[in-house]
């Protein structure tokens, strides 16, 4: 008995050491392994309602979108996926949204303590004492507010479906639970061929599902000090959130208005989107839209039909993406504040980047802009190559590299048009564009080392 759990304690050391020496090396091949298995999977006949075997690739670019939560198809879900094949779709979207909150709240957590949490995971292996409050307060964090948001909504969406479009009790509850979970982690999968199309005048359907799809989107980190604020503020009377909420929130806030604003006046007139709704429909598109460029991709409107300059602002919404350690994807809205506020420094001509009370970190800055130019270099050579493969205009095809790296899922019509090179290259910008920000930051933080000495300074003509 004792030399059993000896071996189970050596076996948890060798775990963290591995996680704690390669965090980055450690997520990227775990989501890896899930996305083979869905693919394997979504390959079997029975996954398909005509039986006969899906082929490698539409498999794989299937797998890819619901692990990585995008929701970017090749084929329509509901009417060629079987039962079999949507719920290994739905099981998928609930592994990757879960796991990805997890990792990026875990590397969050090991980057904020570097070797000091390094230790602590090693001597927790050996004495089970030190450091397993935050890894279990993570897990079930985590695992309960994605519970508590996914029976909430599923259940509202159930009822409206049933009592207001006549939905069997069955299909009403099936329905309501896998927009539920698709839109909490972000995924943007359908059960319908036009998507959310129908429900485009149904706020009883559109807002649970952009409520669902901000919660997710703003990270976990947040929400559990939104929670545990909420106890203080009641408790004490003040409310201290940290630095990373606040931009969070604030960055979140004014996106979410912008892209209400911009994508109703722009569409205000357009026949095929908003033209035909009265002014308080088209107030709620707008925001529906917005909230879903936040990296959800659900659409109530014909995405393909809105104007190039709503496609072109969508582009920079899914760019940004929402929170970090959240289900959303994009470069992150914290990202965006961080340059915004270096800009603002720069042009006001002060030494260091503040914001709400606070200076950045030289070292905030630099990662920012790491991720920031790798994400732009990424799409650009991505959609560059992409033209070559498909006759498009410039804004579909660039619409679709983004909402790719994003991870949104919203797509102008033409990702089915793509070849297996080109589909291979969205499935590349997926997984690049999901695990990357935080596999990079994470590496990024971790690496840095302090240096004895400075090079002579010299400053070369900019502009």
């Amino acid at each position: 008995m004792v030399e059993g759990r000896q071996v189970t304690v050596r076996a948890m050391r060798v775990r963290h050491s591995l996680f704690a020496k390669h965090p980055a090396r450690t997520v990227v091949m775990a989501f890896a392994a899930v996305i083979l298995l869905g693919t394997a999977l979504l390959a079997l006949p029975l996954a398909a309602q005509d039986g006969r075997a899906a082929d490698f690739v539409t498999a794989l670019f299937t797998s890819t979108s619901a692990v990585c939560v995008t929701g970017l198809v090749v084929v329509d879900t509901g009417t060629y996926w079987s039962g079999f094949g949507e719920g290994v779709i739905l099981a998928l979207i609930q592994v990757g949204g879960f796991g990805i909150m997890t990792m990026a709240s875990l590397l969050a957590l090991l980057v904020s303590g570097k070797l000091r949490l390094r230790m602590q995971l090693t001597a927790q292996a050996e004495t089970k004492s030190l450091g397993i409050g935050d890894v279990r307060r993570v897990l079930l964090g985590v695992a309960g507010s994605t519970l508590i948001v996914e029976l909430a909504v599923g259940a509202m969406l159930a009822l409206r479906l049933r009592f207001g479009y006549d939905e069997p009790i069955g299909d009403s509850v099936y329905l309501g639970f896998f927009h539920a979970v698709s839109a909490f982690n972000n995924a943007g999968f359908g059960l319908r061929v036009d998507n959310l199309v129908p429900y485009a005048q149904d706020p009883w359907v559109t807002l649970p599902i952009a409520a669902a799809v901000i919660l997710g989107g703003i990270g976990f980190p947040v929400l559990l000090e939104l929670l545990r604020h909420r106890h203080r503020k009641r408790t004490t009377g003040r409310r201290n959130w940290s630095l990373h909420t606040r931009l969070t929130l604030l960055t979140t806030a004014v996106l979410l208005v912008a892209g209400t604003a911009l994508t109703s006046l722009l569409e205000w007139s357009n026949p095929g989107t908003l033209g035909a709704f009265d002014w308080g429909q088209k107030l709620l598109n707008g925001f529906f839209h917005s909230a879903m460029s936040r990296t959800a991709g659900f659409n109530a409107l014909d995405i393909g039909a809105m104007e190039a300059s709503t496609l072109l602002f969508t582009c920079v919404l899914m760019f940004i993406g929402g929170g970090s350690a959240g289900t959303a994807g994009g470069i992150k809205v914290t990202t965006f504040a961080v340059l915004a506020a270096a800009m603002l420094a720069e042009v006001r001509g002060e030494p260091h980047s503040e914001t709400m009370g606070r200076r950045l970190a030289p070292h905030a800055l630099r990662q920012a802009l790491t991720v920031a130019l790798l994400g732009v270099g990424l799409v650009m050579a991505s959609t560059l190559t992409l033209l070559t493969m498909v006759k498009a205009p410039l804004e579909a095809v660039l619409f679709e590299a983004v909402s790719a790296f994003g991870t949104v899922g919203m797509s102008t019509g033409i990702t089915a048009d793509f070849s297996d090179p080109g589909r291979l290259i969205l499935i590349l910008l997926m997984f690049v564009g999901r695990l990357g920000p935080i596999t990079l930051v994470s590496a990024l933080a971790l690496r840095e080392r302090t240096r004895r000495y400075q090079l002579p300074e010299e400053r070369p003509v900019i502009g």
